[in-house]
């Protein structure tokens, strides 16, 4: 069958809407850094970054419209501030790029799993292509720069191992055993998202104007640090390093460079993509501490994102994502 006799599917049409909000969120915060970065080598980035999503979002806008869907309004211009003070250094703005495009290559495949269409498909490995070398670029300039955050370093065995018996789960008491590497990898990849996550609260908390937004960025403030302090307190039981904050790239200044609704909305999004991270972290945790505390991250996640919910549609910030048919109604109307 032709590509063109194929309708999109529920699940097309799903992750191609979730495709536009997100990109658009993150494409006006990169319009904004890249109007406040003096380092030519990361501005260089940023507008390749800005030119490869302007290609994406018209390709998107284009198989949402041909299928009779409205678009989405997501984010514009009028969600920018241009102008106003410098909220980010150049540091951050950098790690902020290198963290996006990583949800962005997570999203990416996320689509393509859903996808059946080949144009469809063809679209997302070059999003992931795109990805991929945006990928390399920033972290290979983060390197040049010192700034890369690597992982714990191992020493090897002289031969593989065969778990023994039960204290391998063992965590409360008695002799916990060392962290394996399956499990730093989580640990990791985590406590770096949420210092992100942090370090955008603070800063957006600093700008807003709506006295509700700032109470609860400065909530999502500390439920971060109390998440990055339970993770970090894990990895330093075993003497093993923690990625360092970003807290001081964060300025204080109060002139807000974007709107409420994309400030609250981010944090939102980040939110709900950090909960992917946690539940991998909670399959490869095989100690009975790291579980535990897995499970209590997820739960807390899921009442902040509640309250966050709560907020959005209040404000009527929150855009509906396509509807399954109500056939109760449907035959009302007869």
């Amino acid at each position: 069958m032709d590509k063109e006799d194929l309708k999109l599917t529920s699940a097309e049409i799903g992750t191609l809407w979730g495709e536009y909000i997100n990109g658009t969120a993150v494409d006006i915060v990169n319009k904004y850094m890249i109007s406040i970065i003096e380092d030519e080598k990361i501005k260089l980035l940023f507008e390749d970054a800005i030119k490869i999503f302007d290609k994406q979002k018209s390709q998107i806008r284009q198989f949402i419209e041909n299928q009779g869907f409205p678009v989405p309004v997501g984010f514009t211009e009028s969600d920018l501030n241009i102008g106003t003070k410098r909220l980010f250094s150049d540091i951050f703005c950098l790690h902020y790029l290198h963290t996006m495009t990583l949800h962005g290559l997570l999203g990416h495949s996320t689509s393509l799993s859903s996808s059946v269409r080949r144009d469809l498909r063809h679209f997302y490995d070059s999003c992931t292509n795109e990805g991929m070398n945006m990928y390399h670029r920033t972290t290979e300039l983060l390197l040049e720069k010192g700034h890369f955050q690597r992982d714990p370093y191992f020493y090897p065995e002289e031969n593989p191992e065969f778990v023994s018996g039960q204290q391998f789960i063992d965590g409360f008491f008695g002799n916990k055993r060392p962290l394996a590497a399956t499990e730093i990898i989580a640990i990791s990849l985590n406590l770096k998202k949420k210092i992100m996550e942090k370090s955008l609260s603070i800063g957006f908390s600093q700008v807003t104007q709506s006295k509700e937004v700032r109470k609860f960025l400065e909530s999502t403030q500390n439920t971060s640090d109390q998440q990055i302090q339970s993770l970090s307190k894990i990895l330093k039981g075993d003497n093993l390093p923690v990625p360092m904050s970003w807290e001081s790239e964060v300025t204080t200044s109060t002139d807000s460079p974007f709107s409420d609704k994309l400030m609250l909305y981010h944090i939102g999004f980040l939110l709900q993509s950090a909960q992917s991270y946690h539940g991998a972290g909670l399959a490869s945790a095989m100690r009975v501490d790291l579980v535990t505390t897995y499970e209590k991250i997820i739960l807390k996640n899921l009442m902040v994102t509640k309250e966050w919910f709560n907020l959005m549609t209040k404000n009527k910030w929150l855009e509906q994502p396509p509807l399954a048919p109500n056939r109760k109604e449907i035959a009302k109307d007869k």
